[in-house]
């Protein structure tokens, strides 16, 4: 049986803090309610012994501290290319199964903050594919209704979390995989800024685009996890840093949507009716719609799996795909093996065309703050897929394959039930580190759409009082080298304006700084010369972004804010010096800083 009680991260999060539940009888709900369900969705490929996740909510539950920890005693589960310390990582090619010693970066976030890990969940084998039915561990089968998909790559981390069975879930994200199992199911699916989750300790698709999602019951649980999960890792090449994260306008918003001669839906009237209902929605929502064309963003999503980053996902399985051709999946191996067609040449061509791409994509997008398009043109059941499995794997990514490789981020929510019961669902997309914006949009659509969350009658939580980021990592990261640091004159600019002291560095070795004549309160100028140079003292200090544009327009010439590199390659923004101020200025560079120049001159 069910658990007999909604799972959403913010209703548990409200019963635990009152003492009503606690982490021990969570978990003893969550593993009875796996056990009853049998696992007859084929979602699981392995889950936590119960004994283990019983002793882990009892440690929580004993640790007082714990108590104030954001997922205190929350159930998540993991997509099973995703590293948990002591359970095999599958991938879903059982002789690829490793078993790590230690998590993956992003689960070690989730645990540190008090989740507790019920299993991992099956995928489209090495998370190739949209349709949820290229596993030898099973077809997941959707959520509502056995006979169709429940969409890939990150299946069973959606139709857990549709059953109840957990609060919120991993996924991954290269073409679509967090979003079209989140539509198929009536979940939110939340696929965030290329980087900003980590994926050390996640094996690799197309490790250029790759992101780890979240599914959810709800928005405000998606954005939750995702600001918990976050951080910047130095152990992961492709992780960056936080910049400041766009939120929804106060007024009125601009939404694009395809031409409706561009729209697809493969003669789907059920899933045309129900994206043209939640349009009406968005406009009720304060939204103005405005047609953009779609087709460079469509020619973007053909790149993906027509050209050659299929040799990505070769590089990422390297000599295992050789010497294991045998035990992988026929139709994985004609996938990846495609990649065997295309050239460096190729690549580079692709790459060529993929910037004159961004560039009319990114025209478009600048007409609007936000693009909706239907998650999945139509749903397939899984006897269609399994005789035409390249055809409607291929359908299924027409408005999802083009966001990582354009650098968006997207969330998927639900935008209704077709007459068939099938959910189905729409997509919201906007630029990198856009997640507060879309959140909250998605939230209002979806509590507008009268829907309740998964297969279940719980109605939504109610909406948060605000969803301005508090992750700690929102905000303008500035650099200041002269009169703005600490104890000098116009560190009140800073502190007024709510601005915290993160950190003390240096610049990478090639800026000059030299004294400014006849300014009052005396300054220096930073320029960043071509060669040679010194390393410079600077405060790194992170300011809202609301009170960000006030902050630069009090600042006089020939100074200005730009962009500044630190010793440790990570760039922030910054003050910076016209090169015509300098001229028959002292340089002091030598000095190291403007506080030792002050303390030594």
């Amino acid at each position: 049986m069910p658990v007999h009680y909604s799972l959403a991260a913010t209703e548990l999060r409200e019963r635990l803090r009152s003492g009503d539940l606690t982490p021990t009888a969570i978990a003893r709900d969550v593993l009875a309610a796996v056990a009853a369900e049998d696992n007859r969705h084929q979602a699981w490929i392995s889950r936590a012994p119960e004994g283990a996740v019983l002793a882990r909510a009892a440690a929580l539950e004993a640790d007082p501290a714990a108590r104030d920890l954001p997922l205190y005693g929350i159930p998540f589960a993991v997509k099973d290319n995703i590293d948990v310390a002591g359970l095999a990582t599958t991938a879903a090619c059982p002789a690829f199964s490793y078993i790590p010693e230690q998590n993956a970066a992003v689960v070690q976030r989730l645990l540190d903050a008090g989740a507790v890990c019920i299993g991992k969940t099956n995928l489209d084998q090495f998370a190739t594919g949209l349709v949820g039915a290229r596993s030898p561990y099973g077809i997941c089968s959707n959520a509502f209704n056995p006979e169709y998909i429940s969409g890939g790559s990150s299946s069973g981390s959606a139709v857990v979390v549709a059953l109840n069975l957990v609060s919120f879930a991993l996924g991954t994200d290269t073409a679509g995989s967090g979003r079209v199992p989140a539509g198929y199911n009536n979940i939110v699916g939340l696929k965030p800024t290329r980087g900003l989750l980590s994926t050390s300790g996640v094996v690799p698709a197309c490790r250029s685009l790759d992101c780890v999602s979240v599914f959810a019951l709800n928005a405000e649980d998606a954005s939750a996890v995702f600001q918990v999960a976050r951080a910047y890792d130095d152990t992961d090449a492709y992780s960056r840093q936080t910049q400041p994260s766009l939120h929804l306008p106060a007024g009125g918003f601009r939404c694009g949507v395809p031409r409706r001669d561009q729209l697809e839906f493969r003669g789907d009237g059920e899933s045309e009716r129900l994206f043209y209902a939640a349009l009406k929605r968005i406009e009720q929502a304060g939204g103005t719609l405005t047609e953009i064309d779609f087709a460079p963003l469509a020619e973007t999503a053909a790149l993906l799996y027509q050209g050659p980053w299929l040799a990505e996902r070769l590089a990422a399985l390297g000599e295992f795909f050789t010497t294991h051709y045998e035990d992988i999946l026929p139709v994985t191996r004609e996938v990846i093996g495609g990649a065997a067609k295309y050239s460096a040449a190729d690549a580079y061509q692709a790459a060529y065309r993929l910037e004159a791409l961004r560039r009319l994509s990114m025209a478009e997008l600048a007409k609007v703050d936000v693009l909706a398009v239907p998650t999945a043109p139509t749903i397939y059941t899984i006897a269609e897929v399994e005789a035409e499995p390249f055809k409607y794997n291929s359908t299924l990514g027409h408005y999802t394959n083009f966001v990582n490789l354009l650098d968006l981020a997207a969330i998927a929510v639900p935008a209704g039930l077709r007459n068939d019961g099938l959910p189905n669902g729409i997509t919201l997309i906007a630029a990198a580190c856009s997640e507060p914006l879309l959140c909250e949009l998605g939230d209002r659509l979806h509590r507008a759409s009268g829907l309740a969350m998964g297969t279940t009658d719980y109605a939504l939580p109610p909406p948060p009082a605000s969803w301005r980021d508090v992750s700690g990592d929102a905000g303008v990261r500035i650099a200041v080298v002269g009169a703005h640091l600490s104890g000098m004159p116009l560190n009140s600019q800073l502190s007024e304006r709510a601005a915290v002291l993160e950190r003390t560095t240096r610049t990478a070795a090639n800026y000059q700084l030299y004294l400014l004549p006849d300014t009052t309160p005396p300054k220096p100028g930073l320029v960043r010369c071509a060669g040679g140079g010194h390393a410079i003292e600077v405060e790194v200090w992170r300011m809202p972004v609301e009170h960000y544009g006030s902050f630069v327009a009090a600042i006089p010439a020939p100074l200005g804010i730009g962009t500044l590199t630190l010793e440790d390659g990570s760039t922030v923004q910054g003050f910076i010096c016209e090169a015509s101020a300098i001229a028959g200025a002292r340089d002091i560079s030598a000095f190291g800083g403007w506080r030792s120049f002050l303390q030594r001159r």
